[in-house]
């Protein structure tokens, strides 16, 4: 099979600051890949004249767009606007931005979040589009949406080698672990680590527990990405997942017992659930030669292990802002 990216192959990686981006660039590092980057502070992805002179001027062999406005729950209810607007401005200005600059090979990641809420599980790459979305994430994405209908049309109409992945939640060092924007992960590994720390008998979550979620570690994410780069040229979006979910009352209970919390967990029902469920359907990816390696808890330990250390390595002050 021929190789789509060459070795010793230059990639811009967009959002490398991030939690997939960073991941992304740290692969691609690792296997002989010069990985090109800029920080917000010189390139602002929304400003689509200067993202593509960046381009024409660097011209890497091939773009991850990494970067975006993500959140939780909570973040998207309260921010909608934002999170719509900033991801289709960074998605029109890289993507249209690669293509006029000559950009050979192009990723998209998007989220899971694309499909219908009450698609069939596991959710095959066909079920785009088929039912309405979550409401509370439904901004986001139609934003990640938009972008997928961008990569196809480039591809259909000017014959661009730029593909879509769709990764399922993701957690790993680097991540964003302030309550008012972070993903559940994350989220639970600070309520149980305060927790813990002020010695409180319980901690309260939002919603039932009841619904089902996958979760990956960001450094498998990151491999599927090298996979795809090297392999795949089609039109479809592909899943990445590990292929197994669990409820969120089981994903609490194991922060729980990871983090060292001795107390009760307890449901508002209140609060919205989100998607009942969310298994993403992988044998596309698998039938390139991809599987996960990094099991939940082992992630969810290191990813804990990880975050404590860069606590430590702030003053109090720094602290008090940075998380």
């Amino acid at each position: 099979m021929e190789d789509l990216l060459p070795t010793h192959a230059r990639v811009f990686v967009a959002g490398h600051r991030g939690l997939v981006g960073s991941a992304v660039a740290r692969r691609l590092s690792a296997d002989g890949y010069q990985v090109l980057t800029r920080p917000r502070s010189e390139l602002d992805l929304r400003d689509a004249a200067a993202t593509e002179a960046y381009l024409r001027d660097a011209r890497p062999d091939a773009v991850v767009l990494a970067a975006a406005k993500v959140g939780g729950i909570m973040a998207n209810s309260t921010y909608p606007v934002q999170f719509l607007e900033h991801n289709l401005r960074i998605q029109l200005s890289v993507i249209a931005g690669a293509h006029a600059a000559g950009v050979p090979r192009l990723l998209f990641l998007g989220s899971s979040c694309i499909y219908p809420k009450l698609a069939p599980q596991p959710i095959r790459e066909d079920a785009l589009l088929t039912g309405p979305l979550e409401p509370t994430n439904e901004p986001y994405a139609l934003a990640k949406i938009a972008g997928i209908t961008q990569v196809r049309s480039y591809r259909r109409q000017y014959g661009a080698s730029y593909i879509c992945a769709m990764p399922t939640n993701l957690y790993g060092p680097g991540d964003n672990f302030d309550l008012e924007s972070s993903h559940v992960l994350p989220a639970l590994i600070r309520r149980f680590h305060e927790a813990a720390q002020d010695a409180r008998d319980e901690v309260v979550l939002w919603g039932s527990g009841t619904p089902r979620r996958e979760f990956l570690h960001v450094d498998d994410l990151a491999a599927a990405c090298l996979v795809l780069l090297r392999g795949y040229d089609g039109d479809e979006p592909v899943n990445v997942g590990c292929g197994e979910d669990l409820t969120i009352r089981e994903l609490a209970e194991t922060v729980r017992d990871v983090v060292g919390f001795d107390g009760r967990i307890a449901f508002d029902t209140t609060k919205p659930d989100g998607t009942p469920r969310k298994l993403l359907d992988i044998s596309r990816l698998a039938g390139l030669g991809w599987k996960p390696k990094i099991a939940l808890r082992d992630g969810i330990a290191a990813t804990y292990d990880s975050w404590l250390s860069s606590r430590e390595t702030l003053t109090d002050d720094q602290a008090a802002v940075s998380v």
